[in-house]
């Protein structure tokens, strides 16, 4: 069965690289979520006064990677305890967050997170909230990483085992 969550873990374009490269993982799209604007663009956001965060929306097969693996590789690539931060980015636009459209995967994600907070000593600081908004990216944040050789990513991409890869 496909579904869909939105996840923000700082950059999205590292976010988006990451999880392309995983089996079950269909379609990933980035863009802005969960602010007060209306199709802001990239300098608005990065402007700090929308309220957006960068966001990566996965389209992926539960039956191949179920919701919960899908969180096992987002805390594999963030820090959960760093407030509007992630690698050298900095700002709220860099929040970290699982924002999801089905109810019943609010207990999943809370249930796991609470788990996860049993390995760390400062408190996660992760966002989960329903989608109130996705807006898509301009066009050259789509895939960057893949389009830019060399391209900024605070994320490590071999964090991913080579049996979890397409």
């Amino acid at each position: 069965m496909l579904r869909k969550i939105w996840l923000a873990g700082g950059c999205f374009w590292g976010v988006e690289a990451y999880f392309q490269q995983l089996k079950g993982v269909l379609d990933t799209r980035v863009g802005y979520g969960q602010g007060e604007m209306d199709d802001p663009t990239y300098h608005q956001v990065c402007s700090g006064t929308t309220g957006h965060t960068e966001v990566c929306e996965l389209t992926y097969d539960e039956v191949i990677i179920p919701l919960e693996k899908v969180l096992e590789h987002f805390f594999r690539i963030i820090n959960p305890t760093t407030l509007n931060r992630q690698g050298a980015d900095m700002g709220s636009q860099y929040r970290t967050g699982v924002y999801y459209a089905d109810k019943a995967e609010r207990e999943i994600i809370v249930n796991f997170i609470q788990d996860m907070q049993t390995y760390h000593t400062d408190d996660i600081v992760v966002e989960v909230e329903p989608v109130m908004n996705f807006y898509l990216a301009e066009d050259y944040h789509q895939q960057y990483l893949q389009k830019t050789m060399g391209g900024y990513c605070h994320v490590d991409l071999m964090r991913a085992r080579p049996e979890e890869r397409k």
